[in-house]
């Protein structure tokens, strides 16, 4: 693999050093000897290369003072007198003094989250749900989130909201509620999660349950319920086929009864 090249100091720092060598050196005030008539003095020489020393290091100081903020990006800065300014910088490039201004980066995108949270039912049954959360902090309270939560925000404050409101909210429902009320259940997580991101300057644009398990006592309860459901099912099938059975040879006997009779007394009459 290729090296890394010669940087722009070290480069400017090669063609001094070559100029300052090619220019010949004058002795004295005299001009006697063949180099001592009109050639360069060495202090133009050497001032020859300080200007190019102080354009590499004017160069080195203004890339230093630039920073760029990428697209869905946004910064702020942390000031050795003022600590943690308010003034939100948009993408693009911006100046900051070296040493006493230090840039903070903060992706303002939407990053997804999920979280599981093991909780209770109403009916004492434990049950293991998947949040996923679509988060991003507030813009205009960049500034505030640092000063309180640091850069990893999310880390710092999703895992702890998403616990506590799964649990008081899956605690108002039994475990059969969750499987057939599930969008209620939903809703309730969602407009409590966003209330409580909000106190922290989060804003949520998504919450959504993922993935809903049940103990396997309580998964095991509900098939054979199911099962038993089933079975009655069939079984109430069976008996209403019967009845209708029994109510089509009770119509169909009733139907050949009086056929005999009406033959009967046609038959009488034709006698008389």
């Amino acid at each position: 693999m290729a090296g890394r090249g010669p940087s722009f100091a070290e480069l400017a720092g090669r063609f001094a050093r070559q100029r300052a060598s090619q220019l010949p050196f004058r002795g004295g005030a005299g001009g006697g000897g063949p180099s001592g008539g009109g050639g360069p003095s060495l202090g133009q020489a050497l001032g020859g290369a300080g200007g190019l020393v102080a354009l590499v290091v004017g160069g080195i100081v203004i890339n230093s003072s630039l920073f760029n903020v990428d697209g869905g990006h946004r910064a702020i800065k942390y000031t050795r007198l003022h600590g943690v300014t308010e003034e939100v910088y948009a993408e693009g490039t911006h100046i900051a003094v070296p040493w006493f201004e230090t840039p903070i980066i903060y992706d303002v995108r939407s990053k997804p989250r999920s979280i599981a949270s093991l909780t209770g039912t109403k009916d004492l049954q434990m049950v293991n749900i998947t949040l996923r959360v679509l988060c991003r902090p507030r813009v205009d309270s960049l500034a505030k989130i640092y000063t309180e939560l640091g850069t990893n925000y999310d880390e710092v404050v999703l895992p702890s909201i998403v616990n506590e409101v799964l649990k008081s909210v899956v605690a108002q429902f039994n475990a059969s509620q969750l499987v057939t009320q599930r969008e209620m259940v939903s809703k309730l997580v969602r407009d409590n999660l966003e209330r409580r991101a909000g106190r922290f300057n989060l804003i949520l644009d998504d919450v959504s349950i993922t993935h809903v398990t049940f103990s396997p006592a309580f998964s095991e309860a509900v098939e054979a319920k199911q099962i038993a459901q089933q079975t009655a099912q069939r079984a109430a099938y069976l008996v209403d086929q019967a009845l209708q059975e029994k109510q089509s040879i009770i119509v169909k006997a009733q139907g050949e009864a009086r056929s005999a009779e009406l033959i009967g007394e046609a038959v009488k009459q034709n006698k008389g």
